[in-house]
């Protein structure tokens, strides 16, 4: 089920410039899927990190994994707009490779487990077949 950014808006409460999406496939609600983005040149974070050498800085990466796994629990429930997600914990993160302008990235998520309102997901970020980074997250949903 592929889900464009207008859907994205009503799931997650991202926006530009930091909601790294384009466009999702939910394989499974609530426990699989991928999230895509191109990383464009003109990106805001590029001026800064590096002005000789862009990279996507790593964190970007982890948030891009969170809001993949955010769209694919959040097309389960009915949305309630009182409702917030909040990052617990980030885990066994590794950033293998850079991701420079231009490059098309898949945010590859898998659901764990949940405990009440904790939602953890394995993630993996890859270009074409090379990984650029993984880690294992959860994240609360909380009444805001």
């Amino acid at each position: 089920m592929k889900i464009i950014k207008e859907e994205i808006y009503k799931l997650l409460p991202h926006r530009d410039p930091f909601l790294f999406l384009d466009w999702c496939e939910i394989i499974e609600i609530g426990k699989e899927g991928t999230g895509h983005r191109k990383f464009l040149p003109e990106e805001y974070f590029f001026k800064g990190h590096f002005p000789n050498m862009p990279i996507v800085p790593g964190v970007i990466l982890i948030e891009a994994l969170a809001q993949t796994a955010g769209v694919i629990v959040a097309k389960g429930f009915s949305v309630d707009k009182n409702q917030s997600v909040l990052f617990t914990t980030i885990s066994n993160a590794k950033f293998r490779k850079p991701v420079l302008p231009n490059e098309q990235i898949l945010f590859n998520v898998k659901y764990i487990n949940h405990t009440r309102s904790v939602y953890k997901f394995y993630g993996e970020a890859k270009r074409n077949s090379d990984q650029v980074c993984e880690a294992v997250y959860s994240a609360m949903i909380f009444n805001s």
